[in-house]
C-alpha cells in the first residue's frame, strides 16, 4: 500500500466501529476520512467543537462556504437537521459525556492508554485544542495513526512527550492491526494480514498480549 492506500485502510477500518445513532467526533488529519466511509444507510451524527452536529462531506470546489468549516479549518457542509451553536455550548456537549466517540490521531500512546498528541518538540504549536476535552469526555477514544513515523515507535511502554490525557484511550487502529487498552495491558485482537506476528511486535515498544482469538483485520 502506498501511504493514501494505508490511510485509507485505516479509516475504514475505524469505520466498522461506529452504529446508527452514534455522536461522532473526528480529529484533523487523517480521522477525518472516516466520514467517507459510513454506510449509507447509517445515521451518523458529526460533531465538530468549533459548533456543529450534522457535520456533511467536504463541497464540491467552487461550491464552499467560507462560512462553514470544521475545527481544522477544512470547508464542510451541514447536512438536512444539523446544527449551530457556540463554543460554550459545544464543549458543554463534550465536556458532559454527550459525545459517543472521538477518533484522534497521535504522536504517541502508549500501553496504559495514555496519549501525546498535541506537542511536536522543536516546533511552535498552537496547543492541544479541544483534544484533552475530547479524550476525557467521548465515551470512547480511538485512536487512528500510522503504527511508525520514519521507522520509530509511535506505540510506546510510557509516552515521553507531554500527554494530552492519562488512561483515557481504548483502542488504536493502524495499518497493521486492532490494538485495545485493558487493565492487563495492550491486546492485539485483529492483524493486517499482510504482516506477521512478529513484525507488529517488531514495530511496537509497547509488550502486545496477543488475543488467544486473533483475528484477520478486515474493511
Amino acid at each position: 500500500m502506498d501511504r493514501g492506500q494505508l490511510k485509507e485502510f485505516i479509516a475504514k477500518r475505524v469505520a466498522k466501529e461506529l452504529k446508527d445513532g452514534d455522536i461522532v467526533n473526528l480529529g484533523i488529519g487523517l480521522p477525518t476520512m472516516v466520514a467517507n466511509f459510513v454506510p449509507e444507510d447509517m445515521n451518523v451524527f458529526f460533531q465538530s467543537e468549533n459548533g456543529f452536529i450534522g457535520l456533511g462531506p467536504a463541497p464540491e470546489e467552487g461550491k464552499e462556504d467560507k462560512d462553514i468549516v470544521n475545527a481544522g479549518g477544512q470547508f464542510v457542509t451541514i447536512l438536512p437537521g444539523g446544527v449551530f451553536f457556540d463554543s460554550a455550548t459545544s464543549f458543554g456537549i463534550i465536556r458532559g459525556g454527550h459525545v459517543d466517540i472521538t477518533v484522534l490521531g497521535a504522536l504517541q500512546v502508549d500501553e496504559e492508554g495514555n496519549l501525546a498528541n498535541w506537542m511536536i518538540p522543536g516546533k511552535m504549536v498552537p496547543g492541544m485544542g479541544g483534544a484533552m476535552d475530547l479524550v476525557v469526555g467521548a465515551k470512547k477514544v480511538i485512536i487512528a495513526m500510522e503504527h511508525t513515523v520514519k521507522g520509530k515507535h509511535k506505540i510506546l511502554k510510557k509516552c515521553n512527550l507531554p500527554l494530552t490525557a492519562a488512561k483515557e484511550v481504548d483502542m488504536i487502529i493502524t495499518e497493521m492491526g486492532v490494538m485495545e487498552v485493558t487493565d492487563k495491558g495492550l491486546v492485539l485482537k485483529e492483524i493486517n494480514p499482510e504482516f506477521t506476528v512478529e513484525e507488529v511486535k517488531e514495530a511496537t515498544e509497547a509488550e502486545l498480549i496477543i488475543d488467544k482469538n486473533l483475528i484477520k483485520m478486515e474493511v
